[in-house]
């Protein structure tokens, strides 16, 4: 099976919507050529052929009179057209090879949409010169560009060997993307399958502390959303042999928490945090306040208690 895109310099849509190709249908050959005969025999055409076919596996955008958009008006590009057709497919076969879970196909198909919300629709704007975001060389678009070949490549390899030294520059950049895209798989399946243990958690303290056994767990936008009572989350991390004290965000893109732990604790460590709190075995809390560490359950339970009696007495102001 052979994956055909165009040569020349690559982008971050037609590496990416190679790197999903070769995800579904892996060991393909990829061949970077604009060579018509070339094209027409290749069961995938992406970013080049002037071709929208997915059922021939054309996947092209720049043709006259292309015009296909997504429903919030985002344009497409390869990068889209390609995971619109095989995404849930792709999420599906990343989830059950590095989670080891069967996703049904609604789950799948919700995960697909999930990260064409965060990150496909991004290198399509890029694409088509409509993106306003991540300016600068932090983007991916502009670090997937940066694998490309300059002059002083071309002028040292030569033609053939900056040919053969792109193609391989442009097989890292699919390589990039596959993980960051299998990592965006990884933690969405992870954050489904962790939720109803995160529900399961016990809560403490009329409800206003929740204990997770496992640090590990995915929990703050759950808690955000479904225990508006809680303030602090209390967490074994299980690798570390400790516990955490965390306070609770009250949004996805803030640093504002509910509750901050007390501010005598803020940059503490070891005895001086001891002292202070009168718990032993504290062992450390982030001059930020929005994180504690201590050895023992007992001892976060502690902190936890300290901590609750600073926001009931209007001490630590609570936020919503």
């Amino acid at each position: 099976m052979v994956i055909v895109t165009h040569n020349g310099k690559f982008h971050a849509d037609d590496a990416w919507a190679t790197a999903v190709l070769n995800i579904v249908f892996p060991g393909c050959d990829i061949i970077r050529t604009r060579d018509p005969a070339t094209i027409e025999a290749a069961e995938f055409a992406v970013d080049v052929g002037g071709i929208w076919d997915p059922a021939a596996g054309r996947f092209d955008h720049h043709q006259k009179g292309f015009s296909a958009a997504r429903q919030t008006g985002v344009p497409y590009a390869s990068a889209g057209l390609v995971w619109r057709e095989y995404g849930a497919r792709c999420v599906a076969i990343l989830a059950a090879e590095h989670t080891g879970h069967q996703l049904a196909d609604d789950k799948a198909r919700e995960i697909a949409y999930a990260i064409d919300a965060d990150i496909v629709q991004y290198l399509d704007l890029s694409d088509v010169g409509a993106a306003k975001n991540a300016p600068g060389s932090y983007g991916l678009s502009a670090v997937v560009s940066g694998f490309n070949t300059n002059w002083l490549d071309e002028q040292r390899l030569g033609y053939e060997g900056a040919e053969a030294y792109r193609l391989a520059q442009f097989r890292r950049a699919m390589e990039l993307l596959a993980d960051i895209l299998t990592n965006g798989v990884k933690y969405r399946v992870g954050a489904m399958l962790a939720a109803e243990q995160v529900r399961q958690g016990e809560l403490l303290e009329d409800g206003k502390v929740l204990f997770l056994k496992n640090a590990s767990l995915p929990w703050t936008q759950l808690v955000r959303k479904e225990m508006p009572k809680v303030l602090f989350v209390i967490s074994h991390s299980i690798g570390e042999q400790r516990h955490l004290l965390h306070t609770v965000p009250v949004s996805a893109d803030s640093f504002t928490a509910r509750a901050d732990l007390p501010a005598s604790w803020a940059g503490l460590r070891d005895a001086e945090l001891a002292a202070e709190t009168g718990v032993p075995d504290a062992t450390f809390c982030h001059n930020g306040r929005f994180i504690a560490a201590v050895k023992s359950y007992e001892g976060a339970r502690a902190l936890a208690t300290l901590a609750l009696k600073e926001v009931e007495s209007g001490a630590v102001p609570r936020h919503r």
